[in-house]
This record gives C-alpha cells, structure tokens and sequence, in this order.
C-alpha cells in the first residue's frame, strides 16, 4: 500500500509538506503543492481518513438528520447535501427521526459517539427538543427547513414557507376559483395553510373548516385518502391544495378514483416540486422550493461555525417560486 512516506520521497519533499497539501494548509508554496499533487496522483495515493482525523481533530463527516426517507423531497435535498459536502472533503452519516423526539434523542446520542464533526439537522416538529440536546452535546449545527417555529439563537437555513401557500392560493384565486379544500399535514404545515388563507382572503374567499383535512400518514396514500374524504363530503370542491407534493399526488389519484377529470373538473396544486410532480399525469401544478439552494446555504453556514467555532445566529429564508403546469386552469363555468 503507498504511504505518506512514499509519496514525499517522490516528490522530494518531507512528510510534513505532504501532510500540508493533504490537508490544505496555505503554508505551502505553490510549485511545491503541483509537484505533492502529482505525486499523489502517480503513486494513486489514498489518505487515511482516520489518520487524518488524529492528526487533524476532524473527521471529516457531518452527520445528517432528517424525519424520513419516504418523501422523495428528502431523498432529493440528502443527495445535494451529499455533493456539497463531498466538495469540501466531508463524508454524512445519515439517521433519521419517524418524527419521533425519543428516536432522535437516540439517533443524536449514536452520531455524536461516532465522532462527528457537526449536524445538518432537518426540523421535524419537535424541534426544540432537538435542539436542547444538540447544545448538550457541543457540536457545531445549522437547522433546516424550520417552519412553525424558528428558535432564537440557532443558525438557520429554511423557506418561506407562508409565502409558498400564498402562491399556492394566490393562483387559484387568479384562475377564479372560490370551492377550495386543503390536504395537509398539520400542524407541521400550518404556515404554509395561513399563507393560502391570507392569499384567498384577498378575494373574499374562505376555505370553509370541514375542507381542511389532516393526515397522519405523510405519504401518497396519505393524499388519497383525505381528498378521497373531502371531495366525496364536498362535491362543489373545484380546487385543492397539498401541502406537500407526495400529498397532492395522492389528490390527483382520488380524483381520477372518483371520476373527476384534472384539471376540467378539479384543479391540484402542491408545494415542493419534488422529481415525481413534473412526471405525474397531469404534470403537477406546484410551489418550488430552491432545494439546491438550501443545501448549499446549509453547508457553507455549518463549514463556517467549525473554522471560526464561533456560533452563527442568522436565520435565512429562501424565497419559493409557483410552476404552473397542467393539473391547474380555471373552473368549469
């Protein structure tokens, strides 16, 4: 196996100057890092991670937590997450939490006894729990997509998620639309149900109580089931919102189970633009959420927090953006 020493005679270095470019310490000038570089490339050198980290203090994985790996929205943000870290040389270990506070206090607990450099951690509802116990553990964190509630004192990438219900409604209401229902996942969503209410009042529209329907099961059957429940209950219903795209994809099924035709007797719109909504027939109507952009954010803040190991307190929220296609138009006279 090439070690360390091999490459550094190559290069007629020592092994502390390789260790240098390894690790991209600026101490080296730069003729010198071109010809450890090309050493290591020659010579098909590999460090080792755990020698790395001893010598470092680092090593070099974040770990990951989300609620779930059923909503292709989650699968979707791990994978960006995964290439920005992987640009910086970072691995993820990965939990998730069933939206569960005492499986999270167990995931966090084994993430931190595996050595992790920090956490990315996605709010799942029970979020100030979470947090009390990152702060137990002293790692460096950033939360995600916080929606009902954004805690003081913690670095926090999310969206704008009021303003994404808003869109959602306010294009409905542009289409004419006044018999509107609401499947979602609440309370989680409640934010994203005020946004649509505040868009539709600018109408003089109300979405009457009984067409608000919750799940419980975060999923596609989910969406059938609570539109299946409205739309039989509330046949007048022209329009209905997910809060979320796997549920509003479960929307687009009960229609075409009840005989409705999307969108000439029933306009569905979601949030998220999950890969699934451009590819469902009728393509989904949905409010974006820039997931790339998240990701990005996410990382930077967190890479930020462990080379200063000073705290960041800033909360950024990204603005979302409505994609209209073909499960919305205006209804039927």
């Amino acid at each position: 196996m090439v070690t360390i020493k091999d490459v550094a005679l190559r290069a007629g270095v020592t092994k502390q100057t390789v260790s240098n470019v390894i690790n991209q310490r600026p101490v080296v000038k730069a003729d010198t890092r071109a010809r450890v570089e090309r050493a290591i490339a020659e010579l098909g050198y590999t460090p080792s991670l755990l020698a790395r980290g001893l010598a470092t203090g680092r090593t070099m994985m974040i770990g990951l937590v989300l609620p779930t790996l059923a909503n292709p929205f989650y699968t979707e943000l791990i994978e960006r997450l995964e290439r920005e870290l992987e640009a910086h040389g970072y691995g993820i270990a990965l939990c998730t939490t069933d939206g569960d506070a005492e499986r999270a206090a167990r995931q966090l607990t084994t993430l931190k006894r595996r050595y992790i450099d920090g956490l990315i951690l996605f709010d799942d509802g029970n979020v100030g729990h979470h947090l009390d116990l990152v702060r137990e553990l002293s790692l460096p964190f950033v939360l995600c997509g916080a929606e009902a509630e954004i805690p003081a004192g913690a670095p926090v990438v999310t969206f704008d998620h009021g303003q994404a219900g808003y869109l959602a409604g306010e294009h409905l209401r542009e289409l004419g639309h006044r018999e509107i229902a609401v499947v979602g996942e609440f309370p989680a969503h409640r934010v994203r149900l005020r946004g649509a209410e505040r868009a539709l009042a600018e109408g003089s529209i109300a979405i009457r109580p009984a067409r608000i329907q919750d799940t419980t099961a975060k999923s596609l059957h989910g969406g059938f089931e609570a539109a299946t429940r409205v739309l039989t209950e509330s046949p007048d219903v022209t329009a209905v919102i997910g809060t979320h795209d796997l549920l509003a994809l479960g929307v687009l099924q009960a229609a075409a189970a009840l005989g409705r035709r999307v969108p000439e007797d029933l306009s569905v719109i979601g949030i998220d633009d999950i890969a699934a909504a451009g590819q469902a027939y009728p393509p989904l109507t949905t409010v974006a959420f820039p997931i790339a952009k998240l990701a990005q954010e996410s990382v930077h803040k967190l890479l930020g927090q462990l080379a200063s190991r000073v705290d960041d307190a800033e909360v950024i929220s990204l603005a979302p953006r409505l994609v209209i296609r073909e499960s919305t138009a205006p209804p039927r006279p």
